[in-house]
């Protein structure tokens, strides 16, 4: 090969990653979805928020599923599965759940029920995201909270529950957790819905490899991935999310960061356990502006957008989501439309 073609192969591979993507990150065909936060807006926020992200040229919404808020200066948490109703009137973008626990608060016979009807009404185009949970939202009937081990074995033979109950007839369940006796679910999609599981550390991710049709995380680790990937998860979707928070300035859109989520500082596995608001707000006492800002995309500049979807990228996610704090989510969907998602068209 002669030094012309060597020079050019070489400039070349300086310029893309592992995966063959530029070295900025940016993937084109990268689904970029927005992220509807029940626990901030109310049902008709959410509503136009939607709207507003499938006419910016979002290509897909994740909805947190709630009880409470983190804090109460969040303030909402409308019932997600009233929500998804609702959306399938107004949206055809795809929408996963990010994430429902169908263990403890609801039965996983009904929570199949719910997903395989926001299924048909979406047309196929529904997720069911889930996860193990946190007591925040599980533990509301006075039950113990089960240990992190504990709560994946749940998660596991709900999974396994709803499955049976979407292939349809009627099913008869007796396992170690649930119970399930001439159960059978009539309004079915035609195919069952998809199951992506969240997993955050090690076992849970191994899960989530061993029963799970995708991956869902609101980290961008690399390593998770490629564990993910390697225990069984193969060429499976990949989502992630973060968090912005679009105003005039970064300092401005810090300070309202933290005024609605300090809980994004509470450390460790603190959010799995705190039982209420007022226990995550005693816990963010510990937390500072500069803690939660950094954390999100502050601001009106599109870089530490870019920058937040980039890292997303290099470990190996397929989809990423974004979610606003703040009440300028115009603000957010008009820089998105003019200066991200063009990148990734």
């Amino acid at each position: 090969m002669d030094r012309r073609r060597v020079a050019i192969l070489v400039a070349a591979l300086a310029k893309t990653g592992p995966h063959g993507w530029p070295r900025s990150g940016y993937r084109a065909g990268m689904r970029i979805g927005y992220f509807l936060s029940s626990e901030e807006y109310t049902p008709a926020e959410l509503v136009a928020q939607a709207k507003g992200a499938e006419a910016a040229g979002f290509q897909a919404l994740w909805i947190s599923d709630h009880y409470h808020p983190w804090v109460d200066a969040q303030g909402q948490s409308p019932f997600v599965w009233s929500m998804i109703g609702a959306l399938s009137q107004v949206t055809r973008l795809p929408v996963t759940t990010a994430v429902t626990c169908p263990t403890v608060r609801i039965h996983p016979a009904v929570v199949a029920q719910a997903a395989a009807t926001s299924a048909v009404l979406h047309e196929g185009r529904f997720v069911l995201g889930v996860g193990s949970g946190e007591a925040l939202n599980e533990h509301i009937f006075g039950d113990p909270w089960p240990s992190a081990d504990v709560r994946l074995e749940m998660l596991e033979e709900a999974v396994d529950v709803m499955r049976q109950l979407w292939k349809g007839g009627f099913v008869d369940h007796r396992g170690r957790h649930y119970t399930v006796e001439n159960a059978r679910i009539y309004t079915r999609p035609e195919r069952p819905p998809a199951v992506y599981v969240s997993g955050f550390g090690p076992k849970a991710v191994d899960l989530a490899a061993r029963i799970g049709d995708g991956y869902v995380s609101t980290m961008p680790d690399g390593d998770l991935v490629r564990r993910f990937r390697d225990g069984g998860g193969g060429d499976k979707p990949c989502q992630g999310g973060f968090k912005a928070a679009f105003a005039g300035s970064a300092e401005e859109g810090a300070r309202i960061a933290f005024e609605r989520w300090p809980n994004a500082g509470v450390p460790g596995e603190l959010s799995q356990v705190l039982p209420s608001p007022r226990h995550f707000e005693q816990a963010s006492q510990l937390v500072t502006q500069e803690m939660v800002g950094d954390s999100f995309a502050c601001g009106d500049d599109p870089e530490p957008h870019l920058r937040q979807i980039e890292q997303y990228a290099e470990a190996g996610f397929d989809e990423v989501y974004v979610a606003n704090t703040g009440p300028h989510w115009q603000g957010l969907f008009d820089m998105y439309a003019a200066k991200v998602l063009p990148r990734f068209a």
